[in-house]
């Protein structure tokens, strides 16, 4: 129980299966490479060092679990993270982890 009431079974899974997202070392670049800004499949195929096919099909988990949006720009799809919450989570997670 916290502050804000009881915590039932289903938000707490939806919690476990947001952290199971940042289980994927190619997710984490490919959000830890947004943090700098909007980016093209192209430029997150680069910053991942994944083949397209890998990097849309994690681009497609990410979008599910609402962690990036996408917008179309002629030909191609711009990537962003979804809002400053995922920011800040990818950053909090840094900053503990080079404690």
């Amino acid at each position: 129980m916290t502050s804000k009431g009881i915590i039932t079974e289903e938000k707490l899974y939806d919690l476990a299966e947001l952290f199971r997202t940042f289980g994927d070392t190619t997710r984490i670049k490919l959000l830890y490479a947004l943090m700098d800004g909007n980016k093209c499949v192209a430029d997150l195929t680069a910053a991942a060092g994944a083949s397209q096919s890998a990097v849309s099909h994690q681009l497609r988990i990410l979008k599910q679990m609402d962690l990036v949006r996408c917008r179309k720009d002629g030909k191609q799809m711009i990537y962003s993270l979804a809002d400053d919450h995922v920011h800040t989570i990818i950053q909090m997670g840094m900053d503990h982890v080079e404690e």
